[in-house]
């Protein structure tokens, strides 16, 4: 649940891009930090686990003005991805308010992307959440690899895969060249802002 300032009149939002380990969430969050430095307004904290690493920065977003009088703050974490870490990654759920699930396109990671989704539902589950419920944007992310002749699943298969009964948007990716990242980011701003201007009322 969003973080509500009533003297300051601020409305903290929480952010998690979310997925299994090495498939990209990290460096969707390099990408916005070096591409909106601008509207970045903390350091980029990388909290580092052996051999993953958990990110969060405080982002200030474009265009968004006030919803209800209130400033909107957003905050964007990652959760590590390596399963051992379960227990960070829950932890960075709570209070969580949006969501992207970052999916690695490669045939090779097909099990591990609906394993991570799996483990998303039951967690959100322990905060009284529902996938169902909370904004949600898929990410199909590493489509470059493509041109590197490295096997990429099929949107159609991703799609049947992983979202085909949450039925949320999605785009295919590419978190290091930015294709799309932008576009996911701001996707997901503006599911998070129409929920949270609902629990303002």
């Amino acid at each position: 649940m969003s973080f509500i300032n009533l003297r300051e009149k601020i409305v903290q939002v929480k952010i998690v891009y979310y997925g299994p380990g090495r498939g990209g969430k990290t460096s969707n969050l390099e990408y916005i930090n070096r591409k909106f430095s601008k509207q970045i307004q903390s350091e980029m904290v990388s909290l580092k686990t052996h051999g993953d690493r958990t990110l969060f920065f405080d982002f200030l977003p474009f265009d968004m003005g006030k919803i209800k009088g209130y400033e909107l703050k957003i905050q964007l974490y990652t959760v590590p991805g390596q399963v051992k870490y379960n227990a960070t990654r829950k932890l960075v759920l709570k209070g969580v308010d949006g969501l992207v699930f970052v999916a690695d396109a490669q045939e090779a990671m097909r099990e591990k992307n609906i394993r991570s989704l799996n483990q998303l539902h039951e967690n959100l589950k322990e905060y009284k959440e529902s996938i169902f419920k909370i904004p949600l944007v898929m990410q199909y992310n590493k489509v470059d690899l493509r041109d590197q002749g490295i096997p990429i699943l099929p949107t159609s298969v991703l799609e049947q895969d992983l979202n085909s009964k949450l039925k949320v948007p999605y785009f295919e990716a590419s978190a290091l060249t930015g294709y799309n990242v932008p576009e996911t980011l701001k996707k997901i701003i503006s599911l998070t802002v129409v929920s949270v201007q609902k629990k303002l009322l």
